[in-house]
């Protein structure tokens, strides 16, 4: 690693130390404050923290190198993401707000489920805890193999010294300032991403004399780079719109608007987190595409190499920070990748940490444990996962890192068209809940594993649909919710018609 790279990476991994002991000593006084910031979140930070912790390396690697083998074809998951994200925030983020607080101040997802539907059995709580449980140990665990393999081709590290470093550095600002350090590096990280994100194709322009020259560049080299219809058809197209409908059921970006100081708040972070998105995944999507121009101009080898290699051209983002800028500015831009990792490394440690002690410990062991025994155990589950999702990083399989890639797909089909229904429809029963959380889940597993002739149908797709329609169906079947949910139910809906 140059000397410079590693000023910048080391100034960049000080600061999120810093923020994690300013965390510890601001708000962790007991497992709400850990676990939720103590719901004092202002709509900046949530904003900033929601897109930091959604947005992982795919972002300045997959996305960038998506564009860069496809052209404009590459931009539909970007624009059903971007869909994804604005109703979320419109439909889903006011609402939320309101409801886990009325529902007895749930600061869990699993719990908020449990307490709207008044589950008696508490199944409710418990499969939606496994789900996040198992999942987000591997997503995290993936997060740590991203951290590992950003060393290795960056800056010519071992594997094993980059996961240490990226594992260490996380697991430490997250164990001691917990919601609230997570929140604020999460927006730390987020600026970063930001600016990285727009500088490089800013600057790559430059180089190129003009956005003329560059396009016409694009051009010469195939036309086909300008066709957004290129390598698709219309399932492919559909499915990577589908990727919008995952936000609707992912734990660690839910509980951002759970954290918000209050619902008035919402709509001034739905303009900065809209801003911000559109901000990066523009950024992405033109450093690709402009990275085309620029290796079909200036390196000619190195363009052969990644025509090649779809591997390869995700590290587009690392070439031209490395070719375009000195190496001081260009490890602060090489530490938007490890941002972008930590950032989604660290949300979800907190929310499969919350899943363990609010869902698990406190239910089933210690139904009448104190706020520090809470707090202390809330610390205890951080490192538990952490460990366990280091060493499935230590020798990384293909296999689990499969199944991660099918997790976004898992959570929305679970618990998306719960958490739309639960907010949105007063008669949804807990044994419609149950049901249809166990079915979407169930046939995103079955569609990805068992073979069968539809595989270019993104799995979401079905899971979705039928975990929705399962909901309501069983809903209408298992008769009328009780009074006193129907009433807690138009209590939220006045409060959010008041304050919005």
């Amino acid at each position: 690693m140059n000397i410079y790279e590693l000023i910048s990476i080391g100034l960049y991994v000080l600061i999120m130390i810093m923020i994690g002991i300013y965390g510890y000593r601001k708000s962790t006084s007991n497992s709400e404050e850990f676990l939720i910031g103590g719901r004092k979140m202002g709509p900046f930070v949530t904003a900033l923290s929601a897109g930091a912790s959604d947005m992982s390396g795919w972002l300045l690697m997959g996305l960038p190198g998506a564009m860069y083998m496809m052209g404009l074809s590459g931009s539909w998951l970007a624009i059903g993401l971007t869909t994804g994200a604005f109703l979320n925030y419109l439909i889903v983020a006011p609402r939320l707000r309101v409801y886990t607080e009325v529902a007895k101040n749930a600061i869990t997802l699993p719990v908020f489920f449990e307490n709207r539907f008044r589950d008696k059995s508490q199944l409710l709580k418990l499969v939606s805890s496994v789900f996040i449980l198992v999942f987000f140990t591997l997503y995290t665990s993936a997060g740590m193999v991203s951290g590992g393999r950003l060393f290795e081709s960056a800056f010519g590290m071992d594997y094993s010294i980059g996961l240490w470093v990226t594992s260490l550095v996380v697991v430490f600002y997250t164990f001691i300032g917990g919601f609230m350090a997570v929140s604020l590096t999460d927006a730390v990280q987020g600026t970063i991403m930001v600016i990285a994100l727009l500088l490089i194709p800013t600057v790559v322009i430059f180089q190129l004399g003009g956005i003329g020259e560059t396009m016409d560049t694009i051009y010469t080299k195939d036309t086909n780079y300008m066709d957004m219809l290129r390598g698709t058809t219309a399932i492919s197209i559909v499915s990577l719109l589908a990727w919008g409908l995952g936000y609707f059921g992912q734990p660690h970006i839910l509980v951002r608007f759970m954290a918000i100081d209050s619902v008035k708040d919402i709509k001034k972070a739905r303009r900065v987190g809209m801003t911000w998105m559109i901000g990066t995944v523009l950024g992405s999507l033109l450093l690709g595409f402009f990275g085309i121009a620029y290796l079909q101009r200036f390196d000619t080898d190195t363009m052969l190499k990644f025509d090649a290699s779809r591997e390869l051209s995700e590290t587009i983002f690392i070439y031209l920070s490395k070719a375009l800028f000195h190496p001081l500015i260009g490890g602060f831009l090489l530490s938007a990748i490890l941002a972008a990792v930590m950032s989604t490394i660290s949300s979800q440690l907190l929310v499969t940490s919350s899943s363990m002690t609010e869902d698990i410990y406190k239910t089933f062991f210690n139904k009448h444990a104190t706020a520090k025994n809470m707090l202390i155990m809330s610390r205890i589950s951080v490192l538990v996962v952490a460990v366990v999702a280091f060493l499935l990083a230590l020798d990384p399989q293909e296999s689990i890192l499969g199944l991660v890639g099918n997790a976004w797909a898992g959570f929305g089909a679970a618990f998306g068209p719960l958490v739309i229904l639960s907010l949105l429809w007063k008669r949804t029963t807990a044994m419609g809940a149950l049901s249809g959380m166990l079915v979407g889940g169930a046939t995103v597993l079955l569609w990805v594993y068992v073979p069968h002739a539809y595989k270019d149908v993104y799995e979401i797709i079905p899971g979705f649909l039928l975990s929705f329609l399962t909901t309501v169906v069983v809903s209408l079947i298992t008769g009328r919710v009780p009074g006193e949910v129907e009433g807690e139910f138009e209590k939220v809906r006045e409060i959010v018609g008041r304050e919005k």
